[in-house]
C-alpha cells in the first residue's frame, strides 16, 4: 500500500507543470483551465483505497489527453515533448496500479472510467492523425518548392518535350 502511495505522490508531484498566460494562445479561444489538480475521486465508503487510487490514476492520464485534444483542436502552439512525457508517465502509473489491483478490472465504476478513457484515446489519436497529415502536407508542399527553386530543369521532363 505505501508504494502504491508513493507512486500516487510521485505523479502528483509530476503532475505540477508551468502554466501558460491566457495571451499566449495563437486563436481567440476560451479554453478551460484543465491543468488544474483533478477533482478528487467522490469519497464513497463502500470504495476502497485501491479503487479510489486506481480512479485517480486514470482520471490524471483523461486530463493530459483533454488538454493535448483541446491545445489541438484550437490551434495553439503546444509542447509534444511534453505531453509526450506527461502521458507516457500517466499511462505507466495506470498500468502499474492495474497490474497489482488486477480484481479491480470488474469494479462497474473502474470499468466505466476505463471506457471513458478508451474514447477520449480515440479522439485524442483521431486529432493527432489530423495534425500529423497537415505537418506532412506542408513538408511536401517546402520540399517540392525547394526542389523546384534549386533545379535548373536540365533533368526534368518536362523541359525536353517542350523543345521537341
Amino acid at each position: 500500500m505505501q508504494a502504491e502511495e508513493g507512486a500516487t505522490s510521485m505523479a502528483a508531484e509530476q503532475w505540477d507543470t508551468k502554466t501558460e498566460g491566457p495571451g499566449e494562445a495563437a486563436l481567440p479561444v476560451h479554453l478551460p483551465d484543465v491543468r488544474v489538480e483533478v477533482a478528487p475521486v467522490p469519497v464513497d465508503p463502500s470504495m476502497s483505497d485501491e479503487v479510489r487510487g486506481l480512479l485517480a490514476a486514470i482520471r490524471r492520464l483523461e486530463s493530459v489527453i483533454d488538454e493535448e485534444t483541446l491545445a489541438l483542436r484550437a490551434g495553439k502552439k503546444i509542447d509534444f515533448d511534453d505531453f509526450s512525457t506527461r502521458k507516457s508517465r500517466s499511462m505507466l502509473e495506470f498500468v502499474r496500479l492495474m497490474r497489482a489491483q488486477l480484481h479491480l478490472g470488474a469494479e462497474a465504476e473502474v470499468t466505466d472510467e476505463i471506457q471513458n478513457l478508451r474514447r477520449k484515446l480515440e479522439k485524442n489519436r483521431a486529432v493527432l492523425e489530423m495534425h500529423y497529415d497537415a505537418v506532412r502536407e506542408v513538408a511536401e508542399i517546402i520540399v517540392r518548392a525547394i526542389r523546384e527553386a534549386e533545379s535548373d530543369g536540365t533533368y526534368s521532363g518536362r523541359t525536353s518535350q517542350e523543345g521537341k
